[in-house]
């Protein structure tokens, strides 16, 4: 275990001195390039920054108005009905929308259910095999200022459906409910 430590504590200098030595062996200017990656990407965080503030109110207002636990409780009976735990679905609903919300339902679910708890194993796996489609969609194109993502958003939610029904799926075969 100290082995790792000791080699990850290098990983980072290590890889700045490659990259400084490159750049000298093909006689770059090395800072000057560093300086002008900087700068660009100062240029694209005060680009997305409105629509990081934006998201951000709008996720907030989401979560505090109560109205994920309105549709939970209306949709509860039907996820009865084809075997869907009812437990998940705050994460299911928050998941897309954002990260740093679904981290807390998620490790709220983990403390209420445990690790080991089908629902828990369930809470994981949908965490690893779904995105934060909204967010990262936002992100995305408007660093590079693309209007119509119909489409993109649209495939992309999708792919989470189909990331957390596989995710109830497995588990309830592989752990078992």
């Amino acid at each position: 275990m100290q082995m790792i430590n000791f080699i990850s504590d290098l990983a980072m200098p290590f890889v700045i001195l490659i990259i400084v030595l490159y750049g000298l062996i093909e006689r770059n200017k090395v800072f000057d390039n560093f300086l002008d990656g900087a700068k660009e990407g100062l240029e694209i965080v005060l680009s997305i920054l409105p629509t990081l503030i934006g998201l951000f109110v709008a996720i907030g207002a989401l979560r505090s108005s109560g109205i994920l636990d309105i549709i939970i409780r209306i949709i509860t009976p039907l996820l009865n009905v084809i075997h869907f735990p009812s437990e998940i679905m705050p994460l299911a609903m928050l998941r897309p929308i954002s990260g740093s919300g679904s981290i807390a339902v998620a490790t709220d679910i983990l403390k209420r259910y445990g690790v080991d708890s089908t629902i828990g194993m369930m809470a994981s796996t949908i965490m690893g095999s779904t995105e934060t489609t909204l967010y990262t969609i936002a992100i995305y194109t408007s660093s590079v200022k693309i209007k119509k993502t119909r489409f993109v958003l649209f495939a992309s939610l999708m792919a989470d459906l189909v990331g957390i029904v596989v995710s109830v799926l497995v588990c309830s075969l592989l752990v078992g409910s």
